[in-house]
C-alpha cells in the first residue's frame, strides 16, 4: 500500500509516560528520588553506627590483677584455679574497694565543707580520722558526736553515730525519727550470678554518693549544737 504508515508506540510506553506525567503534576507534594534515598542511606548509617558501638570496660583493675596472680604463680608454683570462685574472697576484696569509695568521698566532700565553714583547725571543722587497728575504718568526729563507719565483715558494713563516748545510735530515715532513737545501720552484701556484688540497705542497692550526702548531711546537722 502507498501513503506514509504511522507507527504506535506500545502500551507500555505509554504507561511509563503517563506515570511520569503524574509525578512531573504533583512533584511538589513528593520528595526527590535522591532525597529519599540519602534519607535511607543515613538511617542505615546510624542503624549500623548503633550495632557496631565499640563497648568500653568499666574498670582495668580484676583483669590487671588477673595478670598480677599468673606472674606470681609462675614465680612461686603455686596453681590456684579456685580463687575467683571463693564468695568470701570475693567479698572480702568487694568491702576493702567500697570502703575506699566511701572514705574518698567523705574526704572530699569534708574538705569542701571545712573550706567553705572556715578554717580547717576552728571548733567548727569536721574532721575524718582513721580507726587504728584496722584495714580502713574511718570516723567523722566534731564536738561530742562521731560518725562511724566500719566493716563488721566481710559482707556487712555498719554505719552508725557515738556521743558521749558511750551512746551508740543510727541515722533518722525519717521527719518522724528522734535522734538516737533508731539501731545503728548495716549495708549488707548480695553476691549475684556470675559472681556481681552490690551493696544494699534494706534491700535496696545503694548509691554511693546519695549515701555520702545522707549520712555527712545528718551529722552536719546533729554535731553543730
Amino acid at each position: 500500500m502507498g501513503g506514509t504508515s504511522i507507527v504506535r508506540p506500545p502500551p507500555r510506553l505509554f504507561f511509563y509516560s503517563s506515570y511520569f506525567f503524574q509525578i512531573k503534576k504533583f512533584s511538589k507534594f513528593i520528595l526527590p528520588l535522591n532525597a529519599l534515598d540519602s534519607f535511607a542511606q543515613s538511617r542505615d548509617y546510624f542503624i549500623m553506627q548503633d550495632i557496631n558501638q565499640i563497648v568500653q570496660p568499666q574498670e582495668f583493675a580484676w583483669i590487671e590483677n588477673l595478670a598480677l596472680d599468673e606472674i606470681n604463680m609462675d614465680e612461686s608454683g603455686i596453681v590456684n584455679i579456685n580463687g575467683h570462685l571463693n564468695p568470701e574472697l570475693l567479698l572480702e576484696e568487694s568491702s576493702i574497694a567500697f570502703m575506699n569509695n566511701l572514705r574518698d568521698l567523705f574526704e572530699a566532700y569534708v574538705q569542701r565543707f571545712n573550706q567553705y565553714r572556715g578554717k580547717s583547725n576552728s571548733p567548727y571543722s569536721l574532721k575524718l580520722l582513721k580507726i587504728s587497728g584496722s584495714i580502713n575504718d574511718f570516723m567523722l568526729f566534731r564536738n561530742s558526736i562521731r560518725l562511724i563507719i566500719a566493716r563488721k565483715s566481710f559482707d556487712v558494713i555498719s554505719i552508725g553515730f557515738l556521743a558521749n563516748g558511750k551512746d551508740v545510735y543510727g541515722a533518722r530515715l525519717s521527719f518522724n525519727d528522734q535522734f538516737g532513737s533508731t539501731n545503728i545501720h548495716e549495708i549488707r552484701a548480695h553476691l549475684g550470678p556470675f559472681n556481681k556484688i552490690t551493696w544494699r540497705f534494706n534491700n535496696e542497692p545503694v548509691d554511693l554518693d546519695a549515701l555520702v550526702r545522707f549520712y555527712l548531711t545528718e551529722f552536719v546537722v546533729n554535731s553543730a549544737r
